[in-house]
């Protein structure tokens, strides 16, 4: 049988920057950046509704706000590329087949100026140097001669010292400017008193230098050592800026004198970088607060309107809220709300993928290779109508299936939701080749990628997004190699190690790795528990999901023998739970705390005899009967006006003799049986 590898291009290994695109990248390289974009009716709609959005903006003047939501891998960053192109006019974008429509609904764009500005914000130090440092930075590149926009509050110290100079004279404002100075005329450089002192020249040359120069840096440190002690905030790594609401009023004003109909402000990762701080609720809610300034302004004075997009994959209340205590969390979770609502929404939808995903990962190599795909795809659909119905979840069909083999959508939508608990390094796109990669070697036509194997794809690589999940990976990733994994190892008599290196027996490698999919699978649904396949795990489903890689040998009983196996595993690692129905549920508790040393500590203790005793000491308790502990207890109590006494027996009724079940002679005898007996025994015997 053919592998997969020879009808579909498959590398030999995943690189970092695969699927990630940078905005500022994917605008610059534009032709590929449209060679790799992949437009889907979805798609056409979500840019119908960002280009009305904008021209709404623009006809009214008004800023306005949207966020760009969309899981991650779902394409954000390639949307905003494409729509900054599609606003500059770039010929290749607007000539998408797919865009035709769009294109020709809003012609209003035709004659219009934009200032499209991509962000990147990660590692940001604040709200003000983000936005309103890279605006700068940007039209210093785009255009050089423009003057420098009054974002700095060094801008209002300068103009403080040049009224100070006029006033006072260049020979006195000079001479204590450059007091201190490490030149002298009898020695240094030879350049006597002006070597590194100030003059005109210098001084009005370093105010003209972009912000962090290296003569501007030392001007402002200089002008505030000599003359402006009251400005000493200005004075560290990098330069202040005003506030984001008077900054983002002087972008209006500077962008309307460069001729732009509308700023388009083009925020990736914003959220990102907010939920990268998540632990520091004050640093989330001093930031994140800012962000109702791209719409509401104290002040309005803004000529020309700021439209923002800020890419979001999850609520920021939902990044947060762990972090916080109760009460703080509902009042953040209050002012979230207050200014979330002032922001429009644009959604990219995850049944994208699919088609993404057959474009950018999955294209045969050939004509030839797609038609071959396409007879094993129908050889697979003819598997039984239970294992078909779990693959193919409740939300898609047989088309969607074929877009994604040898994936199925039951770990399409298991890896969706897996790489939102993740950073963005490891989008969907990118764990979908990593499974490609993995099984490069032996995945073969006809063969369906499992569940299971999605666990080691994510293993090893980035860290969660919070600490919460941070912790529950570890512990899982814990539970797997020190429990999971050397109790496979011991049944098989093969280490993992010696499989990966391809020294182990080939039955015992396929048999180990079959057996490590279905306790992965588990894992996964521990880890993701809210994804449509992994709830209520029951065997059938766990089968189902790792279809092909366990085989009965009485075909059609493959749930029965997993839940057996199973249960022998649950026999060993108490974290393995069944439930008692008559088709159980399985799962695996992932804590941070090892039971089995407990467990085992108290074996001594586990004894029929203190199993008895524990239960009579509740048993007679919730009775309201003093126990003695004695062979009889006995019970008085008044009938009838007199005085009478019962013997309580707390025994096996099996295991009495006849005079036992007696009792004395004038006694009254009740017997508490026992609620469980010899595991031999059952109530028919």
């Amino acid at each position: 049988m053919p592998l997969i590898k020879d009808l579909i291009s498959i590398p030999e290994r995943v690189h970092q920057g695969d699927f990630v695109l940078q905005l500022s990248k994917g605008v610059t390289e534009s032709e590929q950046t449209l060679r790799d974009y992949v437009v889907t009716p979805q798609l056409v709609d979500a840019f119908s509704n960002a280009m009305g959005f904008i021209q709404q903006a623009v006809v009214t003047g008004g800023s306005k706000a949207a966020y760009l939501h969309g899981s991650f891998g779902s394409g954000k960053s390639h949307f905003m590329a494409v729509l900054n192109l599609l606003l500059a006019g770039n010929t290749q974008a607007r000539a998408t087949p797919e865009l035709a429509d769009v294109v020709a609904r809003h012609s209003w764009t035709e004659g219009r100026k934009f200032l499209l500005v991509p962000y990147h914000m990660i590692g940001a130090r604040d709200m003000e140097s983000a936005i309103l440092g890279q605006y700068a930075d940007f039209v210093r590149t785009k255009h050089p001669d423009a003057p420098v926009p009054g974002f700095y509050l060094a801008e209002g110290l300068f103009k403080d010292a040049s009224d100070l100079r006029a006033q006072i004279g260049d020979e006195p404002f000079f001479a204590r400017m450059n007091q201190g100075s490490t030149g002298n005329i009898n020695g240094g450089s030879g350049w006597g008193e002006f070597d590194s002192g100030w003059d005109a020249v210098s001084f009005e040359a370093a105010m003209l230098e972009p912000p962090n120069g290296e003569e501007r840096s030392r001007l402002v440190g200089d002008l505030i050592t000599h003359w402006f002690s009251a400005y000493r905030t200005l004075a560290g790594s990098g330069e202040s800026f005003v506030s984001l609401d008077d900054g983002l009023s002087i972008m209006s004003r500077h962008a309307n004198a460069l001729g732009y109909d509308a700023v388009i402000l083009f925020l990736d990762e914003l959220v990102l970088w907010l939920a990268s701080h998540a632990a520091d609720v004050n640093f989330v809610s001093r930031e994140g607060t800012k962000l109702v300034k791209l719409v509401e302004a104290t002040n309005a004075d803004r000529p020309t309107p700021l439209v923002s997009f800020v890419a979001r994959q999850r609520d920021l209340r939902d990044l947060v809220g762990e972090n916080l205590a109760g009460g703080v969390q509902s009042q953040f979770s209050d002012v979230l709300k207050h200014w979330e609502a002032r922001f429009h929404r644009i959604t990219l939808e995850d049944r994208n993928l699919p088609a993404i995903a057959e474009r950018r990962v999955l294209r045969p190599i050939n004509e030839a290779a797609r038609q071959t795909l396409q007879g094993a795809f129908d050889e697979v659909l003819r598997m039984r109508q239970d294992v078909l119905d779990t693959l193919l979840t409740t939300t898609a069909d047989r088309t969607m299936f074929r877009k994604v083999y040898p994936f199925t959508p039951a770990l399409v939508q298991t890896l969706i939701a897996v790489s939102a608990a993740l950073q963005r390094e490891r989008t969907a796109l990118k764990l979908m080749l990593q499974l490609l990669v993995d099984r490069r070697a032996d995945l073969e036509l006809g063969q369906l990628i499992p569940v299971g194997d999605l666990y080691d794809a994510i293993a090893e690589g980035d860290e969660p997004f919070s600490e919460g999940m941070r912790l529950h990976f570890e512990n899982a990733k814990r539970l797997y190699n020190q429990r999971l994994l050397p109790m496979l190892e011991r049944q098989h008599g093969v280490t993992w190690e010696s499989v990966k290196l391809g020294q182990a027996d080939a039955t015992a490698t396929k048999n180990i790795r079959n057996d490590a999919r279905l306790l992965k699978t588990l894992l996964l649904g521990a880890l993701v528990p809210e994804v449509e396949s992994l709830k209520g795990l029951k065997a059938q489903r766990l089968a189902a999901l790792n279809h092909g890689t366990f085989r009965s040998p009485i075909p059609g009983r493959e749930a029965q023998d997993v839940l057996r196996k199973c249960r022998d595993w649950a026999g060993e690692i108490g974290e393995i739970k069944i439930t008692e129905d008559q088709n159980p549920i399985i799962s695996i508790q992932v804590t941070g705390v090892d039971i089995e040393p407990m467990l085992r500590a108290a074996e001594v203790n586990d004894n029929a005899g203190n199993r008895r005793k524990r239960i009579r000491e509740a048993l007679f308790k919730e009775l309201l009967i003093s126990d003695t502990g004695g062979l009889f207890t006995t019970y008085e109590f008044n009938w009838r006006g007199t005085k009478r006494e019962v013997d309580l027996l707390y025994e096996n009724v099996r295991e009495m003799t006849d005079e036992r079940l007696r009792g004395r002679s004038g006694a009254w005898t009740v017997v508490l049986d026992f609620p469980f007996d010899d595991a031999n025994f059952w109530p028919a015997d």
